[in-house]
């Protein structure tokens, strides 16, 4: 019989669980103990959902207290030598160490997730490294689930993913110079789960859909080769894209199954099914795991059956095209939604669902599931004939009208130096400010209409101008509004844009404990009225400084989005990309002269492959641009992109052709310095010099020497000073010293260059 299976469930908690539960302990509220014990109510939650779904293949390790490659490095023993120290012996104050600093010490490097908005913690390779088996939570999470009843198969990431993603530290040795040293620990850590009683481990390898030369290729025969004898069976886990040219390499190693993502890749089935051997398991992803569109069952229940005509029921696994770990968890808890566009979604549990009627379906047949199929059909005609979907307005405007270009660069560096008159290196912040108790608060009683408009006004003004004063104090150079009326960066947006509608609870992780809850863009984007002119305009009235207008780009909207599936992206990111357009035109008239357009998200959108990367950086660049154009010579524009390895891309970085540009400079130590030196960048630069997601307040010599270095390499007249990100998860009395430290670095520096 054909089974079902999933690759990985949201690990947050249904009502963010797990996020309250680490904020607590790295608050010194609660113990080691007390977290532990929430993980394991989680884990077992987790695991009875996926059983009473009748799911067949649950999975065990996808659980996480941080990062599932962060818990790859410590299982591996693949700890940096700056975290071996004494005084890190406590229960998880390595392992959050190494994920959030501490007051000594830097946090590890954080990286988006392929191209997802999942970030994770990058490993570190250098001749010190020593692997070892060092954590077994991995067998104790199977161990733990056997006892409770329930027959998981075990989670791993592979070592070819391991070393694609992992950073080269020291040494001239490359990341696969390290296989050698790093394949008996994977081969001990097989044996453990082989001898705890697991017969089948998921091993992912994601990084199998990226470009990998013949010597990954190599490595990859080498390495299960060599694990095959000493392990379970292993399902090989690809997702994210296709791994066609790669499938003869794949179905020739000895694994005993090979999952494919047919979502994002359904082109490669066929050729899959051409090669595919007798008696090797195929786990087809026919049920997205990366949106929460409600599958077309009939379509997907096609590809099934066809799968199973070549490799046999007992060779067949449905499943999503990847971890659920994307998605929120249950669309059930979502009692307000619109009623017309509920029955077109399903979150994880929803998705668990389709997965068990398709394996079914694929053996007894459509008939024997007639209600779910008849109520998908249904909800995706619905959908398809909708005219809420559809703007005549929309399309055409995006049709007809033509926009003019900036002035250039030259014209606006004179124009903007003559308006704004800031110092050498002038210092700002990337825009948010902490969002406390009382401003969470007084949100939430607003939304449940506890306090009135004018309340919750006066309410945001004394916030907006307590943050002012406290920029002055602090004497920052530009200023920006704090966005204490903002949720988040891209849900804020949305809710005043026509298209999006909005959940309650649908919480997805994006590091950590940081969620984020997604609009979903369901028809064409407008915007009938200005978003943030009213903050922006009263913030600047209050000071003679200058304040930035804080604004999300059109391709960081599109990315921390569900969205519609029915027609290209680029022509949803260009609808929001001309509603952003008016937003700057408004606040250019309302007396802003500086206008940030943050896109973080540009470089996580770039396709798997490199081949199709040009396109895709095409329509973006001129998306943002058409965004900024709205703006004349002398309103400067910045943009912000952090956690982003753009080194590769610096081309079309440079053809945004942003004023000043904003990045992350202190997490990576001064990595993107070296890019600089190759390429001729000419607009100016904010180096976020200090890591917002640590506790730790950074002196105000080490910030001046970050700068001073950066300097050696940039003119010190394109150099700008900031933070790394924004401020909304700290706290005041973290923020005033860090800040008061950067303002220092850049006045020494000033005064030294004024010499």
């Amino acid at each position: 019989m054909s089974k079902s299976a999933n690759l990985g469930f949201p690990r947050i908690g249904g009502d963010r669980e797990l996020k309250r539960a680490l904020e607590a302990f790295w608050a010194g509220k609660t113990r080691a103990r007390d977290l532990e014990a929430t993980g394991a109510v989680l884990r077992r939650a987790h695991w009875a959902r996926q059983k009473n779904a009748g799911l067949d293949i649950i999975p065990c390790g996808d659980f996480s207290f941080y990062d599932q490659m962060l818990d790859m490095i410590t299982t591996l023993g693949a700890v940096p030598a700056r975290y071996r120290g004494e005084g890190l012996d406590a229960p998880f104050a390595r392992y959050f160490a190494m994920a959030r600093g501490t007051a000594g010490l830097p946090a590890m490097e954080m990286t988006k997730w392929f191209d997802t908005n999942y970030h994770y913690i990058v490993p570190e390779l250098s001749p010190d490294l020593t692997f070892s088996f060092a954590d077994s939570r991995i067998v104790d999470e199977f161990t733990e689930a056997k006892a409770q009843g329930f027959d998981a198969r075990p989670v791993i990431i592979g070592p070819i993913t391991f070393l694609r993603l992992a950073k080269v530290k020291a040494g001239d040795e490359g990341a696969l110079d390290y296989l050698d040293r790093l394949l008996p620990v994977y081969a001990e850590i097989l044996a453990a789960l082989q001898a705890a009683g697991a017969s089948w481990v998921q091993v992912d390898e994601p990084a199998f859909c990226l470009d990998l030369g013949d010597d990954w290729l190599a490595a990859a025969t080498k390495a299960y080769g060599a694990l095959a004898g000493a392990a379970p069976n292993i399902m090989l886990a690809t997702y994210f894209g296709s791994v066609a040219d790669k499938l003869p390499a794949l179905l020739t190693l000895p694994v005993a199954g090979l999952h494919l993502d047919i979502v994002r890749a359904p082109e490669q089935l066929d050729g899959a099914l051409d090669l595919w051997p007798r008696g090797k398991t195929l786990s087809l992803g026919v049920v997205d795991g990366r949106n929460i569109w409600r599958t077309d069952l009939s379509a997907a229940l096609k590809l099934a059956a066809k799968a199973r005509s070549v490799v046999g029921s007992e060779f067949l696994e449905v499943a999503p095209s990847c971890s659920l770990l994307h998605v929120p968890v249950d669309l059930n808890v979502e009692e307000a939604l619109d009623a017309e566009i509920r029955p077109w979604l399903a979150f994880a549990q929803q998705k668990l669902d389709e997965v068990v009627v398709l394996a079914g379906a694929a053996d007894e047949g459509r008939e024997a599931y007639a209600p779910a199929f008849h109520d998908a059909d249904d909800a995706v005609a619905e959908r398809r004939a909708s005219r809420r979907v559809h703007s005549p307005v929309v399309a055409a405007r995006l049709a007809n009208e033509r926009l003019d270009g900036r002035a250039p660069r030259a014209e606006r560096e004179e124009a903007q130096a003559a308006k704004l008159g800031l110092p050498a290196y002038p210092t700002t912040t990337i825009g948010s400010f902490p969002q406390t108790q009382a401003v969470r608060q007084a949100r939430a009683t607003y939304r449940k209409g506890v306090i009135s408009d004018a309340q919750y006004d006066e309410f945001l003004r004394a916030e907006t101008e307590k943050a002012i004063r406290f920029q002055e104090d602090v004497e920052l150079d530009v200023l920006v509004h704090g966005e204490f009326e903002r949720n988040d960066m891209v849900e804020y947006f949305g809710e005043l844009l026509e298209g999006f509608i909005f959940t309650k609870k649908a919480w997805v992780q994006s590091y950590g404990s940081r969620c984020v809850k997604p609009p979903i863009i369901f028809g064409d984007v407008s915007r009938p009225v200005p978003m943030t002119v009213k903050w922006s305009a009263y913030a600047q009235s209050l000071t003679s400084r200058p304040v930035k207008g804080m604004l999300t780009g059109p391709v960081t909207i599109l990315q921390w989005s569900f969205v519609r599936d029915d027609q290209p992206r680029e022509a949803t990111c260009r609808q929001i990309a001309y509603a952003i357009h008016d937003e700057v035109r408004d606040l250019e008239a309302a007396g802003i002269g500086i206008i940030q357009i943050d896109e973080p998200a540009l470089r996580e959108g770039l396709p798997l492959r490199q081949a199709d990367w040009q396109r895709y950086l095409d329509w973006a660049v001129d998306c943002f641009r058409i965004s900024a154009c709205a703006a004349g010579a002398a309103t400067q524009i910045h943009t912000h992109m952090c956690y982003a390895e753009f080194e590769d891309i610096l081309p079309s970085i440079a053809a945004l052709d942003a004023d000043v540009i904003s990045i992350e400079a202190s997490r990576s130590g001064m990595e993107l310095l070296g890019v600089f030196r190759e390429f001729d960048y000419g607009n100016e630069i904010g180096l976020g010099v200090y890591d917002i997601h640590s506790p730790r307040c950074p002196e105000a010599g080490e910030l001046r020497e970050k700068v001073a270095a950066a300097a050696t390499v940039l003119k010190p007249e394109q150099l700008w000073v900031n933070p790394d990100c924004g401020l909304k998860t700290r706290a005041w009395d973290e923020v005033k010293p860090a800040l008061s430290a950067m303002v220092s670095a850049a006045k020494s520096l000033r005064s030294e260059s004024s010499r």
